[in-house]
Parts: C-alpha cells; sequence; structure tokens
C-alpha cells in the first residue's frame, strides 16, 4: 500500500512539473497556454471566434435591411458523382449558414439549429478575412497612403535581414508571391501546432513571431504559392499607416458603410495588440453577403462609393493560379470565369456572380481532412447561374 501512494504521489509531482515546463516554454515561444491551446486546437471551426482574445468591430447605426422573398433550393445536387437532395449536401458538407441574395433580394436562409446558429450568429471566416485586409489596402493605395511598390521593410526597417526578404512588396504580398517561408499545410488537432501556420494562428505576440520566421522559401515574384503570412504582413503594414487598430479602421471604413447589423470580431495576439488579418474574422453570414452586395455593385452601396472601382478591377481580375488551378488576385480566388470568391478554411465561402448580380454565402465546420472545396464551391456557382 505504502508502495502504490510513492507511486501515485510521484506520478502526480511529475505531472505538474511537466505541466508547469510546458506551460513556461509556451510562455517563451508566445504560444497560449497549454489548456487554451488544445481547446483551440479541438474545437470545431465554429466555435472558435470567442477562444482567442479579440477587437470588436462597431456595426452600422443605420443598418441596411435586406428586401425578401422565397426561393426553393433545387431538389438534388451532385455530390462527389452521386445525386444527393439539398438537404442532404447541407448536411454532408456541415453547413452552419446558406444564404442566396439576387438582385439585392434575401431569397434564401438556412442556419444550422443543431448547432444552434441563427442569422446573428458570429461565425468565421478562416482567410475570408484576407479579402476585407485587401479591402482596406485597397483604400489607402487610393488615397495615396500605400503603394503596390512598397516594401514592407519601408514601413518595417527594423526587420530588414540583408536577405530578400528585404524585397517583399506590397504587390508580392497581395499575389502571395513574396516567398516568405512561413509554411500553410494545416495541422489538424493539437499534435500538428508546430506547423508555421498553426504558430502564427495561435501566438500572443505577431511581431515575435514575424521577427523569427522571416526566412525565404523563394525569391520575391519568382512564383505564387499561397502563404497566409502575406497577408499578415500587409496587415501589419496597415496598422503602421492608420495608427489604428485594423478592427477599428475596418469598422469606420467599411463594416458600418455596408450597413452592417450585427457588430462583429477580429482576433488579435493579445488585446491591445495585433489583429490576425490573414484569418478570425468573425460576423454574421448576411453580413459577410453585405460586403460582398457592395462588392458587386462596383464598390458602392445606395448612399455611398466604398471601395475604389480600380480596385474592384484589381480584384477582379486574376494574375496567378494557385490551389486548384483557381486564379487568384489581391486576396480574392477566382474559380471560374468572371466569378469573384472569398474561401476561407473548413469550408468558408462567399461566392459573387456579376452576370447575374447574385451573392451566395456558405459558412462551414469542415476538417482540414480532404476539404470538399471544388465541389462546395461547383454547387454554389450552379446555383449562382439562375
Amino acid at each position: 500500500m505504502r508502495l502504490l501512494i510513492k507511486i501515485l504521489r510521484n506520478t502526480l509531482v511529475g505531472l505538474i512539473l511537466f505541466a508547469l515546463a510546458l506551460t513556461g516554454f509556451f510562455k517563451v515561444v508566445h504560444y497560449p497556454n497549454p489548456i487554451a491551446a488544445i481547446k483551440l486546437g479541438l474545437a470545431p471551426a465554429s466555435k472558435t471566434p470567442t477562444l482567442l482574445p479579440w477587437h470588436v468591430v462597431a456595426p452600422s447605426t443605420n443598418p441596411i435591411t435586406l428586401p425578401t422573398s422565397t426561393e426553393a433550393m433545387p431538389a438534388t445536387v451532385e455530390w462527389m458523382g452521386k445525386t444527393i437532395t439539398w438537404q442532404e449536401f447541407l448536411d454532408i458538407s456541415n453547413t452552419n449558414a446558406f444564404v442566396v441574395i439576387r438582385n439585392g433580394v434575401l431569397t434564401y436562409q438556412y442556419y444550422n439549429a443543431k448547432n444552434k446558429i441563427t442569422a446573428t450568429t458570429q461565425l468565421p471566416s478562416y482567410s475570408m478575412a484576407k479579402t476585407m485586409t485587401s479591402l482596406i489596402a485597397g483604400q489607402l493605395i487610393a488615397a495615396g497612403k500605400l503603394k503596390e511598390s512598397d516594401k514592407f521593410v519601408d514601413y518595417f526597417p527594423e526587420y530588414k535581414t540583408g536577405t530578400t526578404f528585404d524585397q517583399v512588396t506590397v504587390q508580392s504580398l497581395l499575389d502571395m508571391e513574396s516567398g516568405v517561408g512561413v509554411s500553410d499545410n494545416y495541422p489538424n488537432g493539437p499534435t500538428g501546432w508546430g506547423v508555421g501556420i498553426a504558430q502564427m494562428y495561435a501566438t500572443t505576440d505577431m511581431n515575435w513571431f514575424i521577427k523569427h520566421n522571416r526566412k525565404m522559401a523563394f525569391a520575391p515574384d519568382s512564383q505564387a504559392s499561397y502563404r497566409s503570412v502575406d497577408t499578415q504582413l500587409l496587415g501589419m503594414i496597415i496598422h503602421r499607416i492608420t495608427g489604428e487598430r485594423v478592427a477599428d479602421y475596418f469598422s469606420k471604413n467599411i463594416w458600418q458603410p455596408v450597413g452592417a447589423a450585427t457588430a462583429a470580431t477580429w482576433n488579435v495576439d493579445h488585446i491591445g495588440g495585433v489583429e490576425k488579418t490573414f484569418c478570425c474574422f468573425n460576423a454574421s453570414a448576411i453580413d459577410y453577403a453585405k460586403v460582398a452586395l457592395m462588392l458587386l455593385n462596383n464598390g458602392s452601396t445606395a448612399s455611398k462609393h466604398i471601395i475604389p472601382t480600380d480596385w474592384i478591377k484589381r480584384l477582379s481580375t486574376p494574375v496567378v493560379k494557385l490551389d486548384h488551378g483557381w486564379g487568384y488576385s489581391a486576396f480574392m480566388w477566382h474559380p471560374y470565369p468572371n466569378i469573384n470568391l472569398m474561401h476561407g478554411l473548413h469550408g468558408q465561402f462567399v461566392l459573387m456572380n456579376p452576370a447575374t448580380k447574385t451573392v451566395v454565402v456558405k459558412l462551414s465546420d469542415n476538417s482540414t481532412n480532404g476539404d470538399p472545396d471544388v465541389e462546395e464551391v461547383r454547387v454554389m456557382y450552379q446555383l449562382s447561374q439562375k
């Protein structure tokens, strides 16, 4: 009995010492505490917005209310070579919200009651946040405060390395041509959090992370490779130019002007710190759609011009090809000709079809293993063609 007590006591002491050591290590590398990191690694996409600190993106004091009508969705769709019902499509693709807007009229809404999703639930954007960041950049370029030829180190000379990192421009960031060597191979669960993108996602000090991740995978503009760090670097430039939190600037200059009805949030490394502009914008499905409606209307709402027409053209003209052979430009995807798509990990999509003036929003809880991006976008595209 005494031996058993001794073994249990030693085991408990060992576990406590291990936990203290792990906590200390996480603090040194600017990670959340181990329990918070495990929660973040295991949580479904829809539950992550409140697992990281955030800044509030204030909504409009005079929100736009979209007119509504009723549209029946197709009885069946093609999925992975099979014909399935519409509800099966929503279920199989882990849909939390699905919204269709045609000619400014909200014609269809679906919210996953099982997951307690409603029309006002904040759902994560993941990389759709990149497009939000691009919209700010377009405004600053039009105002003469930023140029695509500007280099990152023009704004952060303290980050110069004497390597090709110093040649990274705003243009190369926008088109995923920077070559900065932070991997976008997404891990699954907390065991993969040594991967570069996971470290950047979880970090509690973004400046420390960038300082320690300036090695180059290739020379700027020599090739295109999807790297979320590109958007983060641009977000840091935006913060330095404006002298404001990115969340506050976005709220005043985009979120409120498009008539957003609900507050959004933008996750940060720490309160008062740096927005994670490569991901981590969280909002309701309909308010995401309002940004898309503004873009479909050449950057305007009924009462205000928000995004310069030149930037709409820049967003809408693919300049490189990335995943799935889809076109890409200034943090906007082009999976089909003349189609603009905001796209984020775990099945987050806002598809814009200018020819039919249709917006389709799909926000999901897919895993990182076998994201069915191509299948989901095909269904959305076909729906937008009506």
